[in-house]
């Protein structure tokens, strides 16, 4: 059975995120003093005695008459939230006190015949005598007081929020998860959300032409054929220079936890551009925390010349060439051109990763290599490797045994990768490489 969800609702700047990371334990949302950093909903799994469930964090709905560009949609994705959830945690600020922004949000949940809990926020003290009744005219059950910052009143909440969940099925026996996670990674404004609301189906992900719409590192389970995926849509990464805003330095943060728990990493390029300097350092990270890697050219439907084509091409050649061995998808996410067929060389690239190559295979190739007399003279001193044998899998490490491993240099650590990638199926894989001492 699926775990029940709890949307979290409220106009913007209530602590909305502060509650949800103080009822889930954890600082996975995003939390800052500015109105409106939260825009897509985000899902964050927690339990309270024994029982899990989801909560999820939600955009601030505000007036139809906003002025926010994003308003529109991240109302839009609050009420998706209220549909899909369970119950209901309706926050106010109790020192403003009651608003016309939360009579409307209080319209809304009316409207989804949902258990709601309505929280009143901001009472740091819990010996204060507040004053409710304002918050009763919102037709909305009985006002809570509570400090998300300091955990007062959340335990009572959490008492009754369980309370309401539907009952509890017992499962049957669940095989082991076997979901592929993947983070779709890039600059700011190439496409990412576009991509995985197209893998979706729908739009789970807020899209615009302004970069760094995206801020929340939002994730979705999509299935294909029998493997299922959990894409985990990215805020854009823009140089540490460039970075000047609180929340996007967050941002930033997120991405970068996404892509340590990820298998697999879709770098998004943008081909009216080229692989840029700055695709190339994700590249690089992505390579350090051992992921499986696929180039997502996107906009490949605008690369309307040969000379078009060739350039981007070229672009990777020279950004990329030290990492050949990762594939290129030619991508439209407007169009819907190869997008698929991006998730499955993302599946292929993580079998490579997860890969084992038995010993005597590996030391045929090796064998071959010193038939060929490559190796590395220092004076009086030659390097002679001796066997070789897997150490480990994702990424694959592989364990060279030699006479002197002070003399490997990058040259030579290279001419045995590329030995290596030539016979086994190693691609879009990163691999690693330890020389040891033979005795």
């Amino acid at each position: 059975m699926a775990k029940p969800i709890v949307a979290v609702v409220g106009r913007p700047n209530v602590g909305k995120s502060t509650l949800v990371n103080r009822l889930a334990e954890q600082r996975e949302a995003i939390v800052h003093e500015s109105r409106g950093v939260t825009r897509d909903r985000s899902y964050h799994t927690t339990d309270w005695n024994g029982r899990e469930f989801v909560l999820v964090d939600t955009g601030g709905i505000e007036s139809a008459k906003s002025k926010d560009t994003f308003a529109p949609r991240i109302r839009e994705q609050a009420l998706i939230a209220c549909q899909e959830a369970d119950a209901i945690v309706f926050v106010v600020d109790g020192t403003v006190g009651l608003t016309d922004e939360d009579e409307e949000v209080a319209r809304v949940v009316r409207r989804s015949k949902k258990p709601v809990f309505l929280v009143v926020n901001k009472i740091d003290d819990p010996g204060r005598e507040l004053s409710t009744w304002d918050f009763y005219t919102l037709g909305v059950g009985e006002p809570r007081p509570l400090s998300a910052s300091h955990g007062h009143g959340t335990g009572d909440l959490l008492d009754d929020v369980v309370a309401a969940l539907p009952p509890e099925v017992e499962d049957e026996l669940v095989e082991e998860d076997d979901t592929l996670n993947v983070a779709i990674i890039g600059r700011p404004n190439v496409g990412k959300s576009s991509l995985t609301n197209r893998l979706v189906g729908h739009d789970r992900s807020i899209v615009s032409d302004v970069a760094g719409t995206t801020r929340d590192a939002v994730d979705v389970v999509v299935e294909r054929g029998d493997q299922r995926f959990r894409l985990v849509d990215t805020a854009g990464m823009r140089k540490k220079s460039q970075v000047h805003e609180d929340v996007e330095y967050y941002s930033m943060v997120r991405g970068l936890m996404a892509m340590d728990r990820a298998e697999v990493c879709l770098l998004v390029v943008d081909s009216t551009v080229g692989v840029t300097e700055q695709d190339q350092k994700l590249a690089t990270m992505a390579i350090e925390r051992g992921c499986a890697l696929v180039i997502c050219l996107n906009k490949w439907d605008l690369m309307d010349t040969e000379q078009k084509r060739e350039n981007v091409v070229a672009s990777f050649e020279r950004r990329l060439g030290f990492a050949s061995w990762i594939p290129l998808v030619r991508i439209s996410a407007l169009t819907g051109r190869s997008c698929d067929r991006a998730l499955e060389v993302a599946r292929q690239a993580a079998k490579a990763r997860a890969s084992r190559v038995q010993t005597s295979k590996l030391n045929n190739i090796m064998d071959e290599i010193r038939q060929s007399g490559h190796t590395v003279v220092h004076k009086a001193r030659r390097l002679k490797v001796s066997y070789a044998t897997q150490a480990n899998t994702c990424p694959p490490t592989f364990t060279l045994f030699c006479n002197a491993p002070d003399l490997v240099d990058d040259n030579y650590e290279r001419f045995i990768e590329n030995r290596l990638r030539e016979r086994l199926e190693l691609v879009g894989t990163p691999i690693r490489l330890k020389f040891r001492r033979k005795d």
